[in-house]
């Protein structure tokens, strides 16, 4: 019993470890390309109440993973919510600041018991001030997480198409070109990586020469790799100089030294998509626009979101009101969705009155095409009706079935559709003897004109491609913007769309097979290979539509 109170009151040594409350996370963000964060980097930027970053671009990585984070940091210090943004890359002089600065500036705000993030380029421990502020982090008795990332060490070469090893080449050797080399150290190092070298790449190459490697050995340079500026240019030690002060290549690069830079030409797989650079105007609803930019990115396109619809409520709701009761009811045969915010309207109707799927048992369902099908079955329920050819209302009006008195005990279908639909469906479907309810579920209200740069982008060619997805989005385009230069190549979903552009004196180049908007993409790209094709062939750079600006403005051939 001695002995237990003796240890029970035993003091503490002075090495005993004190917490801190507190701490924070160094997440490398990877070279360039958003996509190419960990799962644990997202999480943590998420959650992070205060924010330091290393670089201008940060702000825009954030702002695509949180909703209450804007391109607009005025704004946003302006509202409630949000984390706070502190510059740790460069001072108030706009000069970059010293390890010291940055780490003080980082122990500053763990301090305050909040959430902090530290964003750093690549990997944060490595060529990166990670290591330095997270030893003054510990001295001042804080925790930290280190969040890896993707260095672009070997993630720029990667998206160049140039591996660092292979099965014959074996050994690789970083070099960071800022201060003075020994290179005999790497006579007979296979591949080299070099790190700072655009602004003495020349003297560099001729020292490598000069220590007994061949003038012809392959050289690769690559900037701003993993994003859709990359660029890269190969060539050898004797001419590598020449070649990338021709290019106008300018840092960050990256620079890879060896025979495996000959792999490029069967490997290069970022550079040589399809929309690879290419700008592409997306004149969308906000709601309706991520889907068809993603897949856009997936070819390599730079998507830009253009607003120029916005969908509303209707201005009288009292006869979608009728009409819903009148479902309810069971005074309708059919229900005709055309569009996927025809679903969304009538579903949000019947989460205002408490219903559910149930109401519409009895009901026969149609729906205009595959994706308003899909909307219909994430509610649910199960369309009856879809067009197996052109998947329109002329398609819908092609597989309805007449009015059979003996069949169909109801005469009467329910259309919700928006306010400027085409009549063609009603039209129809009298003539097959229905009764119709065309009831307005939504307007589409043009939306307010783009900002100046976006407009002039617009009317001078600077974009690459414009994708409309109905004949209202080129209304409204034109409406708002003004027409697309005669260089900006035109995608249409499909022939009551082409006409809409035909009519607004634009010549169509691509057209969806089906309205479908992946058809739609998968269309723009196969146009975009077929060109990159034809250029390569007739041995001419691969240049983008914009590079390109033929005079007059585009007509119907």
């Amino acid at each position: 019993m001695t002995r237990a109170t003796t240890a029970t009151t035993a003091a503490p040594t002075a090495e005993a470890p004190q917490i801190t409350a507190g701490g924070v996370a160094f997440v490398g963000t990877g070279p360039g390309d958003p996509e190419l964060l960990t799962v644990r980097a997202v999480q943590l930027i998420k959650d992070a109440e205060v924010i330091i970053t290393e670089a201008p671009e940060h702000r825009a990585l954030v702002a695509a993973l949180r909703d209450d984070v804007t391109l607009d940091a005025e704004a946003d210090a302006e509202s409630e919510g949000g984390p706070e943004f502190f510059d740790g890359g460069f001072g108030d002089d706009g000069q970059p600041l010293t390890h010291a600065h940055r780490s003080r500036l980082v122990v500053k705000h763990v301090k305050r018991g909040l959430q902090v993030v530290r964003l750093l380029g690549g990997d944060p421990f490595l060529y990166a001030s990670g290591p330095e502020e997270a030893q003054a982090v510990s001295k001042a008795g804080f925790s930290f997480e280190v969040v890896p990332g993707v260095s672009s060490v070997a993630a720029v070469p990667a998206y160049a198409g140039i591996p660092l090893t292979t099965k014959d080449q074996r050994e690789v050797a970083v070099i960071t070109c800022g201060e003075k080399v020994d290179w005999s150290r790497y006579k007979d190092t296979p591949t080299l990586v070099l790190l700072s070298a655009v602004g003495q790449i020349g003297e560099i190459a001729e020292q490598l020469v000069a220590i007994g490697r061949s003038p012809q050995t392959p050289v690769a340079m690559t900037r701003v790799g993993t994003t859709t500026e990359q660029e890269t240019v190969t060539s050898t030690l004797a001419n590598i100089a020449a070649d990338a002060r021709a290019a106008r290549i300018a840092p960050p690069a990256i620079t890879v030294v060896g025979k495996v830079v000959d792999l490029r030409e069967k490997l290069s797989w970022f550079e040589t998509k399809p929309l690879f650079g290419w700008r592409v105007l997306v004149p969308r609803t906000k709601e309706q626009s991520a889907s068809l930019s993603t897949r856009l990115r997936s070819f390599g396109a730079v998507p830009e979101e253009v607003p120029t619809i916005s969908v509303e409520p209707p201005r009288n709701p009292q006869q979608m009101d009728k009409a819903v009761r009148g479902l309810v009811e069971g005074r309708y045969e059919w229900i005709a969705f055309t569009s996927v915010n025809a679903v969304k309207a009538v579903r949000e109707k019947f989460e205002e009155y408490g219903l559910d799927a149930r109401a519409f048992s009895g009901l026969k369902i149609a729906a205009v095409g595959d994706k308003t099908a899909a909307a219909i079955a994430a509610w649910g329920l199960r369309a009856d009706l879809v067009p197996t050819g052109q998947q329109s209302a002329a398609g819908l009006l092609e597989v309805w079935p007449e009015y059979d008195e003996q069949l169909d005990p109801i005469n009467r279908v329910f259309l919700p559709r928006a306010d400027i639909a085409t009549e063609n469906l009603v039209a129809g479907l009298i003539d097959l003897g229905w009764e119709c309810d065309d009831v307005t579920a939504y307007r589409t209200v043009r939306a307010s004109p783009p900002p100046a740069p976006t407009r002039d982008a617009i009317k001078t060619g600077k974009f690459d491609a414009v994708v409309f997805t109905s004949s209202s989005t080129v209304r409204n385009l034109v409406g708002i913007a003004g027409k697309p230069h005669p260089s900006t190549v035109i995608a249409v979903i499909g022939p009551a769309t082409a006409k809409t552009a035909e009519e607004h004196g634009l010549r169509v180049d691509v057209m969806a097979s089906k309205p479908d908007i992946e058809v739609l993409v998968d269309a723009l790209a196969g146009f975009g290979a077929a060109r990159r094709a034809a250029l390569v062939e007739a041995g001419e750079p691969v240049t983008k539509p914009s590079d390109r600006k033929p005079s007059g403005r585009r007509r119907k051939a």
